[in-house]
């Protein structure tokens, strides 16, 4: 039995999703939700398709990223779709500029990706969307010579087409497949169409969600539940990754829009489930965030060791899992784990790395795809791990300040965060992960610092 390096490699990539629905990334998926705290995925999956299956629902899901929230709302994806849904799933980082996104932005980026999903459903009449792009065309249009913004269908202004923007025509008929991606595309790349955008849209955001809603989706549903289908999912995946930065009147962009915004986001009737950032549960502003959304459902890390300490035997054997289905895919656990010689120089190797990890799934995969690229041969050891560690501590710790030492101490000793903001900024940076263990959630300082010397 051979073990390809390059397709290890490549079967380690971090960065990358598994699709559930395709048979070779199934091979790879592993079903953590024992050690999480539960089903969470099938939880959702139950309220959109029995408990709640005839009105619109609007979920919140969060966790650390590169935990593997993707990987399980592909999953959700699959699992919908096979109870008879109609499921959209989109990361909004290729339409959105993550570091300055509005409502408007949000709700055109829904309204695009829906509308490209139905194109082979029968045309709707869109009078209302027609009347707000063509507006909306006319004032980002306002000062620009040459390669403006196009909405076929529509008439020119004052006898001159309007550039390569805009909602894309089928003869002579308006349509929003792809019209409005278009739009989307051209604001994330330039600043001041997008303030233009939201300073013109931003004030008629209500009218803009109502013809979204009767002209879009509500028709649409309507088609789909013809054709067989129980509803519309709508899946808005990597909102958790939201820059920060304050607005200009000084709030953070994430209570911006989840609280301030968030009864718009949660009107669109249809099932929603958005990602939301990790550091919201912790800002002073949940309180006013679940007034708006149920709870958010959390993805934990997959824990190494449980509060007290000692190792978590389950979460380590299924991490175990996870790396040795990356090697051998069509491997059984048994099997798998008498393969561990042909990958590494022993047991406690395997483990150091699932440990050094923290339960950080993409961190995991980052360490050993690093670690492959360093060796280059199989087996892998462990003194070349060590150094990738040391690497990878070196670079986590330089930026912390003694403050975030300080309360990087007291999650050390408490296993608690509070709201204060500070704690918010370890848990964005990845310095403090969550655990659910027995029902109970703890925190903990990730496995790399705490192996620093500093605590």
């Amino acid at each position: 039995m051979n073990l390809d390096i390059r397709q290890f490699y490549r079967a380690t990539e971090p960065g990358r999703a598994l699709a559930c629905a395709d048979p070779e990334d199934r091979k790879y998926y592993i079903d953590f939700s024992s050690v999480r705290g539960g089903e969470i995925i099938d939880k959702i999956r139950k309220k959109i398709a029995f408990l709640l299956d005839d009105r619109p629902t609007c979920t919140l899901f969060t966790g650390h990223i590169g935990c593997g929230k993707s990987t399980e709302l592909l999953r959700l994806k699959m699992d919908l779709e096979a109870d008879g849904f109609h499921v959209v799933y989109f990361e909004s980082s290729e339409d959105l500029e993550m570091t300055d996104v509005d409502i408007v932005d949000v709700l055109l980026a829904i309204a695009s990706r829906i509308s490209q999903s139905l194109k082979t459903l029968p045309p709707m009449p869109m009078s209302k969307l027609k009347a707000l792009l063509q507006a909306t065309s006319n004032v980002l249009n306002a000062d620009v010579v040459g390669g403006g913004i196009n909405i076929p269908g529509l008439p020119d202004i004052a006898g001159v087409k309007l550039g390569t923007l805009g909602v894309r025509a089928q003869g002579d008929e308006f349509t929003l497949s792809l019209g409005i991606g278009d739009i989307t595309a051209k604001v994330k790349q330039d600043a001041s169409l997008r303030k233009k955008l939201n300073q013109f849209l931003g004030p008629q955001k209500q009218q803009l969600l109502d013809a979204i809603n009767q002209e879009l989706l509500e028709p649409a549903i309507a088609q789909l539940k013809a054709q067989g289908k129980r509803g519309l999912v709508a899946i808005v995946d990597n909102l958790d990754r939201l820059d920060n930065r304050p607005k200009p009147w000084g709030k953070p962009q994430p209570e911006y829009l989840f609280v301030d915004q968030g009864e718009y986001l949660s009107k669109l009737n249809c099932h929603l489930v958005y990602t939301i950032p990790l550091a919201l549960k912790f800002s002073n502003s949940y309180g006013m965030l679940t007034q708006r959304f149920e709870d958010p459902k959390v993805l934990p890390m997959v824990p190494v060791r449980s509060q007290d300490g000692k190792e978590h035997q389950a979460g380590m054997a299924l991490l175990r899992r996870m790396v040795l289905a990356r090697a051998f895919p069509d491997l059984d656990e048994q099997q798998g784990l008498e393969a561990i010689p042909l990958i590494f120089e022993n047991l406690e190797t395997l483990d150091r790395l699932c440990q050094i990890s923290g339960g950080h799934v993409r961190d995991l995969l980052k360490l050993l795809n690093t670690w492959i690229m360093e060796e280059m041969q199989f087996p892998l050891h462990r003194h070349s791990l060590e150094q990738v560690i040391q690497s990878c501590q070196h670079d986590m710790i330089m930026p912390i300040s003694e403050p975030e030492w300080e309360l990087l101490r007291q999650v050390n000793v408490h296993k608690k965060v509070t709201d204060d903001t500070g704690y918010q900024q370890l848990i964005r940076s990845r310095f403090v992960f969550e655990y659910r263990d027995n029902g109970k959630g703890w925190f903990d300082v990730n496995p790399i610092l705490a192996e620093a010397g500093l605590l």
